[in-house]
């Protein structure tokens, strides 16, 4: 049985990722609309499933014409992030699965309303952080569920890429509050969300500190780190910058337990640097390739587990509640800046409330 999906937004990510995937799992999915509020944008993305040889999408510049369907099982959103929240609460309401791009908000207030929304109405809601796919993932996960690292210590990540002017002249909101955010939301979400995702358990607190050291174009962040305090005594450190000079660099993660301690790294988590378990000191996946791009290739089986969680009536493997966690802990940085001491759990916070920060 195929499940009707629309795309909404139609822009890099939609192009680079999005549309190859829902080409890739043809068999799950019929894709049958694209919009963009350019058209020339949904036209390219229709485009792309003409010359592979699939029904070629309609196109529409309306999201709104596209709700109205009765042909549209899914939705799938990929706009800026900033209109995320109205789009997904909308979709809902008009009785579709919701499939969004990170961050699925920019507040807390936000995404709690659109996961209750997606509650009441009985419906799927998922998030797009696709690392947890990779591969090397995927291993490192096996040996946290199976107990082989024994007591988990502590975490940390570190995004280091490269984003330059000529990044954020391709489009007006990127590096806004109202609409992004900086390096922590935009870029980072996918690390944090994995940080988040091996500790595990309820945050205490958080405590943070950002700054913009090399991007006076942009109102958000170019730099951030973060102690993040765990109930269970464990402890995440964050790092993340898009200053690194002359391009991006890596993307990794490190876990350390009382028998284990395990690197995943590479340009976007994607091959394992370290692992050194009892009897063990490597690992196949230490020779894998970096992807083409940061977002790596895990998009389609965001799309596989939502196929299977709509089917089967069962949580998406990344779901609401889940997509949540990573941008509540960015929040709580910027809170924390803000507010200039550590932030306790549970809060309320907008990126809307960084307007106006002067950095030094």
């Amino acid at each position: 049985m195929k499940l009707r999906i629309a795309l909404i937004g139609c822009g890099r990510i939609a192009l680079k990722k999005h549309v190859p995937a829902l080409i890739e799992m043809k068999d799950i999915f019929e894709t049958v609309a694209v919009c963009d509020i350019v058209r020339e944008k949904a036209q390219n993305a229709a485009s792309q499933f003409e010359r592979a040889n699939l029904k070629k999408p309609e196109v529409f510049t309306n999201y709104k014409e596209i709700l109205k369907r009765d042909d549209v099982d899914v939705v799938s959103i990929a706009t800026e992030s900033g209109k995320h929240y109205q789009l997904t609460m909308e979709a809902l309401m008009s009785g579709k699965h919701v499939l969004v791009e990170k961050p699925m908000a920019l507040s807390t207030k936000h995404m709690n309303e659109m996961i209750q929304l997606s509650k009441e109405k009985n419906l799927k809601l998922g998030v797009f952080f696709q690392n947890r796919f990779n591969p090397p993932i995927q291993e490192l996960r096996k040996k946290l569920d199976s107990g082989d690292f024994g007591r988990i210590f502590y975490a940390s990540v570190a995004v280091r890429w490269n984003r330059n002017e000529e990044y954020y002249k391709q489009a007006s909101w990127r590096g806004t509050w109202e609409m992004d955010g900086g390096v922590l939301m935009n870029q980072s979400t996918h690390a944090i969300d994995l940080l988040q995702w091996f500790l595990g358990g309820e945050i205490e607190e958080i405590y943070g500190h950002i700054a913009n050291t090399n991007h006076p174009y942009i109102e958000a962040e170019d730099t951030g780190f973060a102690i993040v305090k765990f109930k269970s005594g464990k402890t995440g450190l964050v790092e993340a910058t898009s200053n690194v000079f002359p391009r991006n660099l890596e993307e990794t993660l490190a876990v350390f337990g009382e028998k284990g301690t395990a690197v995943v790294g590479g340009l976007a988590v994607n091959r394992i640097l370290t692992w050194r378990f009892e009897g063990e000191e490597s690992h196949p996946f230490m020779n894998l390739p970096d992807p083409d791009t940061v977002y790596g290739d895990s998009h389609k089986y965001v799309y596989k587990d939502f196929y299977e969680a709509i089917l089967k009536d069962r949580k998406p493997y990344i779901s609401g509640e889940d997509g949540k966690k990573a941008v509540e802990i960015v929040l709580g940085i910027y809170k924390s800046f803000l507010e200039g001491r550590p932030v306790k759990y549970p809060f309320d916070f907008s990126t809307e409330e960084m307007k106006g920060v002067k950095w030094r």
